[in-house]
């Protein structure tokens, strides 16, 4: 009888940073590696500890949890490297995806480079790229830049600046804001630029709305807007 080999990468090790994936709506897509090392490392840093306790609880795994959000991710990022350097195994998760973008994660692993501490990817869904891959618009290169800014006319600048960029540019972008900004691409760049706006992206109500700036502005507005949106612009000269 042979005895299957032990997978060494699903056990967390001393002193060592986890960079954990999470699902961003179906729980299913949380990979084996990265339950385990949820399930084993000695602290879980996350953006919101309700949101991530109530996903461990699930899973059927207790860990101890510490709150690493933007109001204070410099300070407890420093904090947690001093534990990981001193042997504790920690993983960083965000409420949704992978960590870093758009999101807590940057600090806590810029820490753990400065001081030469091994830091793992558990990698896994990410909205982001999820949406890349599924829109049809070109992927040989893009932008990410994440959220852009509240107000109107600094996204209508952005949009300016990037109106003969080559490559697809990605964002993120409110739902209370949503179909405002649709609107700014239509009469910034054109009704026949070609978009993507995506919705609720493994979730139950996920929409894919893949075509002219125009078309699309007109089937977003008789839809409902709660949830999460990703939108992607093609280069200009993109023709679907």
């Amino acid at each position: 009888m042979i005895t299957p080999a032990v997978n060494a990468s699903l056990t967390p090790l001393p002193g060592h940073l986890y960079v954990v994936a999470t699902p961003i709506g179906n729980l299913a897509d949380l990979t084996d590696r990265a339950r385990a090392i949820l399930g084993s490392v000695d602290f879980v840093a996350c953006e919101d500890t309700r949101t991530t306790g109530s996903m461990l609880t699930r899973l059927g795994l207790h860990r101890d949890l510490v709150a690493y959000h933007e109001h204070n991710e410099t300070e407890v990022a420093e904090r947690l490297a001093e534990q990981i350097a001193a042997g504790k195994s920690v993983a960083v998760v965000s409420d949704a995806g992978t960590p870093g973008l758009s999101d807590p994660g940057f600090r806590i692993v810029r820490a753990c480079r400065r001081r030469n501490l091994p830091v793992v990817p558990v990698p896994g869904a990410c909205a982001l790229v999820a949406v890349l891959s599924a829109s049809g618009l070109p992927t040989n290169g893009f932008l990410f830049v994440g959220f852009l800014p509240a107000k109107s006319a600094a996204r209508i600048t952005f949009l300016e600046k990037h109106r003969d960029f080559d490559y697809t540019l990605a964002l993120y972008e409110s739902c209370h804001r949503i179909d405002k900004f649709a609107d700014e691409i239509v009469a910034t760049l054109g009704p026949d630029r070609v978009v993507c706006i995506a919705k609720e992206v493994t979730k139950l109500h996920e929409t894919f709305l893949t075509g002219r700036a125009e078309d699309v502005l007109a089937r977003l507005t008789k839809m409902s807007l709660k949830g999460e949106f990703v939108v992607l612009v093609a280069p200009h000269d993109f023709i679907l």
